[in-house]
């Protein structure tokens, strides 16, 4: 984030809370171009967010303020700047329906305890769906103000440019684009009169406090409920299982006709070709910020989204002939350029540790050795005061202590630098294991909050699996 807009969110804080900034953390990047971060004064903190896009910014902030009148899970929109590029909004947290699905995947596969974070978000998709959308005022959606069968060319053109040219997949072009015609017209067939989220997938899922929350929903338009959905359980990363993605479907719809009739059979009918379109918009993303952008941590998603694809083909029930669009679907699976990329994901895992000294520096599991070990030990530490003592370096009290009252920051900078050196090296070289620990006294605060933030830091940089352990709190 440039300094003007540091400065401007700051200053946006003071004069709407007067009171001061004592801490500023930019967050990571996400897909957009968007930029947040996370202001804090000695009694309160928040979202600040930056965008130069006047329109999109506009979408947000109405679409937020209808939300919150129809009592609906959204972060409240505190203060806006005169010239609409900045704002304050509610923190909901770091921990999104991704994070927890990844945390909690490593132990327990996708357990029934995940599985129920789903059913609540379910349970709540409707509610934005119908009962909020019935009342919306679409001329706020930003760029159009429905899924309609311009959104769709655009999508599916986007796939063609940025996805099957980029990775050479061949075809006939005008086969294809009468295929794209015929698509659009017949996902158009169903019912479209419903509030589309747009980008409804996991990392815009918050969890906080036992509820869900959404955000990023300024894409949002008229369009069919199938597509929200589809975003949701076919979303690349997020792998879910097939027998469960047809759990969660059914309980969707279970939950959908408590608003309105639902034929069961129509609906599912058009689910797949939604699927198939989600399918494709998020390859065009890919292509685009991976291939043209080069921003390879985007092809991690492939791989899935492949998987996704042959599913689709192989079970579709989508009633239209498009034989050229389905032969080009069929040659990515086939593809061996996408191949390669999907044999080259997934090989670097970096295990992060955070422990205490007492029982000694952990084993590298992978048994290469090398790696890092760093002594949290020299930090102001938070588990010398009575009401720290029974939290840990995840606890939100934690982790301001360490970010206000240390020189924590000082010493994790260097740390990234020294670590993302390897990861580079290690990825050129095609290497398959990192190891990264943290210790400290008793392997609770300052380790476990220092491996947190290597962990968020890798992850949102390069294209690699992360192992998060915090050994010390298995024994609590």
């Amino acid at each position: 984030m440039e300094l003007k807009a540091k400065e401007q969110l700051i200053s946006l804080f003071e004069k709407y809370y007067n009171e001061e900034v004592i801490a500023f953390e930019q967050l990571p990047a996400s897909g957009s171009y968007r930029e947040y971060c996370r202001l804090k004064s000695k009694n309160r903190q928040v979202i600040g967010a930056f965008n130069n896009d006047l329109k999109e910014n506009r979408a947000f902030i109405e679409f937020t303020n209808h939300f919150v009148r129809h009592n609906l899970p959204v972060p409240e929109v505190y203060t806006v700047s005169d010239d609409k590029k900045y704002y304050l909004i509610e923190d909901l947290g770091d921990v999104t329906l991704f994070d927890f699905l990844e945390q909690h995947r490593q132990l327990e596969d996708f357990s029934e305890n995940i599985v129920d974070q789903y059913k609540k978000v379910l349970v709540v998709l409707p509610e934005f769906q119908i009962r909020a959308g019935s009342d919306l005022d679409y001329s706020n959606c930003y760029p159009r103000n429905a899924f309609d069968k311009q959104s769709m060319m655009w999508d599916l053109n986007y796939f063609k440019y940025y996805f099957l040219k980029l990775a050479q997949i061949p075809f006939d072009e005008q086969a294809l684009e009468d295929d794209f015609q015929n698509f659009s017209d017949y996902l158009l067939s169903t019912d479209t009169n419903y509030f589309l989220y747009r980008d409804f997938q996991s990392r815009n899922i918050m969890l906080k406090d036992g509820k869900v929350y959404f955000i990023d929903y300024q894409g949002g338009r008229k369009g069919a409920l199938q597509y929200d959905l589809a975003s949701l359980l076919y979303d690349a990363k997020a792998d879910i299982p097939q027998h469960i993605r047809t759990k969660l479907l059914d309980f969707y719809l279970d939950q959908l006709e408590k608003h309105i009739p639902v034929n069961r059979y129509e609906f599912k009918s058009y689910f797949s070709g939604y699927v198939l379109i989600r399918i494709m918009q998020a390859m065009g993303a890919y292509g685009f910020r991976g291939f043209y952008e080069k921003k390879e941590h985007f092809l991690k998603s492939i791989p899935f989204a492949l998987e996704n694809l042959r599913y689709i083909l192989s079970n579709h029930t989508i009633g239209i002939q498009v034989p050229e669009l389905f032969s080009v679907l069929q040659k990515v699976i086939e593809s061996k350029v996408l191949r390669e990329i999907a044999s080259k994901e997934g090989k670097l895992t970096v295990q992060i540790t955070s422990f205490s000294y007492k029982r000694g520096i952990p084993d590298d599991p992978s048994g290469n050795g090398g790696g890092f070990v760093f002594d949290c030990r020299a930090i102001h530490n938070p588990g010398r005061y009575e009401e720290y003592k029974h939290l840990s370096g995840k606890d939100q009290k934690v982790q301001e202590f360490l970010e206000n009252n240390s020189n924590i920051n000082d010493f994790l900078n260097p740390v990234f630098s020294l670590v993302s050196q390897s990861v580079k090296k290690y990825l050129s070289r095609g290497f398959s294991h990192l190891n990264v620990c943290f210790g400290c006294t008793g392997g609770q605060h300052r380790s476990v909050y220092s491996a947190e933030k290597l962990a968020e830091y890798l992850k949102n940089k390069f294209p690699v699996e992360i192992v998060l352990q915090h050994r010390e709190q298995e024994n609590w």
